[in-house]
């Protein structure tokens, strides 16, 4: 009778999105936590009540009191929440490492994703050879040749958190045209959608594109058209780094919202900026498109980490012309006094034909050096391009092709570019995720090689903190949202993101008033603090605070998976 009149009220006050107190019969579960400021990842208003657990699954949310846990945790005082989804990462590798994912579990991520143009597979035997040969601090062989091979790979060696990808354009691509700069043939073209529709059967989630990068540049509108057209058929996404966030930025977000509509797809953004000082301005004409687009039906949404720098590689100096075919082509190239000429002297002029971070950042003093594969360069990890030109006598332009060539890499860069007022603006709309657009580290052993972005330690951790606690930009419960049950449903996860009986047991438990990053760009290898419990499929990776090595991690499949 309680129960009918308590639905009862929530049908005549339109309270759905409320959960009211009710007693829970007598039972015993795997994990009981109890007297919790409970978030459950709709958006709706928090209230203090208690999570049951039996192996992976939530079996009741409520008031408990009846009940009895094999484990119980009092988190008086504590948020609970779903565990977050990190919309991009670059834990490829460092999971491959270390499946601890250490600097992502103490804030809270229970669930990596992967595939920003670049993915694990399908990979040809030259594309395996490749893999290895341009391997940096982390060595690994590759044991596999599909993406799902990969994420089956990660699942067998043992990682913490959830892992899913999309499948990569830039990835298909390279396997049937390597690093040419052409449009593929039909029967390429026919082969890489074959690979699209093998992906999302599979389990991807949709298609991921990064269109400033070689050979991603290279591809025209109707090649993405086409993939997506595969990706559309399966209910996946297109997610991409638009071929320009400077110059070019409306015309680039132009682009997406045309494959959008031409395709039925959905369609993300990935981390949502304007780069550049003199681009500040188009965020808001490009917010306008963007809910202009949502308005009319389209399911246009966007990603962002929350800082003013972005991390890439000294590629994004160099014009794409000059990286055709590959890295060793185009350091055989920067070897030739004419075209180092013809670099220099398009690396100093402005143009909206290609997208330069270089001059976006606008002085190499505000290009930071932060990973090489060359242990003779690794001592200027941390410097900035302008202190080490002064260093050689040389110009930073002749500096960056120098070092590419030397380092037998991208090198790995941070380029400050943005606005913080856009960053706050950015975290204020209601169909932004956030992603950390890095790896998932440790402050130990290989990792302490290079000198990551802040963002690899702190990018969810200084959401809560930073932007929610103590600027109040969005209420705890809709940054929630955001991290879990939005992403979730944007990507059609199954039973991932909210807390809901009979959904996994991928669950944070952390203290509102002290979660904050740690992270500097002076010193990157920091944990951020204030989480205290982390589970995933109902195995607890975080205790106190404290990592406890477990490894419950499982692949999370996209909506085309036929391997139900």
């Amino acid at each position: 009778m309680r129960r009918k009149l308590s639905m009862s009220l929530l049908a005549m006050f339109g309270l759905s999105g409320i959960n009211l107190y009710h007693e829970s019969p007598a039972a015993n579960h795997d994990l009981l936590i109890r007297n919790g400021t409970i978030y459950d990842g709709g958006g709706g208003r928090p209230f203090v009540g208690d999570v049951g657990v039996d192996a992976d699954r939530i079996v009741s949310v409520g008031r408990l009191e009846n009940a009895r846990g094999r484990i119980e945790i009092d988190a008086t005082g504590l948020a609970v929440a779903p565990g977050f989804i990190n919309m991009l990462s670059w834990a490829t590798e460092s999971l491959i490492e270390d499946g601890r994912s250490q600097s992502d579990i103490r804030q809270g991520v229970t669930l990596e994703i992967f595939g920003e143009g670049a993915s694990m597979g399908p990979l040809s035997a030259k594309m395996k050879r490749e893999m290895v040969e341009e391997q940096g601090d982390i060595k690994f062989s590759v044991e596999w040749t599909t993406l799902d091979e990969y994420l089956r790979y990660l699942a067998r060696r043992g990682v913490s958190p959830n892992v899913a990808s999309f499948v990569g354009a830039t990835t298909v691509r390279i396997h049937e045209l390597g690093y040419e700069n052409r449009a593929p043939t039909p029967s390429e073209l026919r082969r890489m959608k074959r690979h699209v529709r093998r992906a999302m059967e599979e389990g991807a989630l949709g298609l991921g594109s990064s269109l400033i990068y070689a050979p991603a540049f290279y591809a025209k509108t109707d090649e993405l058209l086409e993939l997506s057209r595969v990706v559309s058929q399966y209910g996946g996404m297109y997610i991409s780094h638009l071929r320009s966030e400077g110059n070019g930025f409306l015309e680039a977000l132009d682009e997406l919202i045309m494959i959008a509509r031409e395709t039925g797809v959905a369609a993300e953004v990935y981390h949502l900026k304007a780069a550049g000082k003199s681009n500040w301005n188009k965020l808001e004409p490009a917010i306008q498109k963007i809910e202009l687009a949502r308005s009319n039906g389209l399911k246009i949404t966007a990603d962002m980490y929350t800082y003013i720098a972005g991390a890439t590689g000294l590629d994004a100096s160099m014009p794409p012309w000059v990286q055709e075919g590959g890295y060793n082509a185009w350091s055989d190239r920067l070897k030739d006094p004419a075209i180092r000429e013809r670099v220099l002297r398009e690396m100093k002029t402005p143009t909206d034909e290609w997208e330069s971070l270089y001059l976006a950042a606008g002085s190499p003093e505000k290009v930071l050096l932060v990973g090489f594969k060359n242990p003779a360069l690794k001592p200027l990890t941390g410097k900035t391009l302008a202190e080490v030109a002064a260093l050689r006598g040389k110009s930073p332009e002749e500096t960056a092709m120098d070092l590419v060539i030397e380092d037998g890499s991208r090198v790995e860069t941070v380029y400050f570019l943005m606005s913080e007022d856009n960053v706050r603006k950015q975290i204020g709309l209601p169909w932004v995720s956030f992603d950390s657009d890095a790896a998932s580290l440790a402050p130990e052993g290989v990792f302490l090689k290079s000198n990551p972005h802040p963002r690899a330690y702190g990018n969810f951790a200084r959401l809560l903190g930073k932007y929610v606690r103590e600027e109040k930009i969005i209420p705890l419960e809709e940054a929630i949202r955001r991290l879990t049950a939005f992403p979730a449903s944007n990507l059609k996860l199954d039973r991932r993101g909210e807390l809901k009986v009979g959904y996994f047991a991928d669950l944070v438990v952390f203290d509102p008033e002290r979660v904050q990053d740690n992270a500097t760009f002076e010193k990157p290898h920091q944990y951020s603090t204030g989480v205290v419990h982390v589970f995933v499929n109902g195995t607890q990776v975080l205790k106190d605070g404290a990592h406890t090595g477990a490894k419950p991690g499982r692949v999370v499949r996209g909506p085309g998976w036929k391997g139900r």
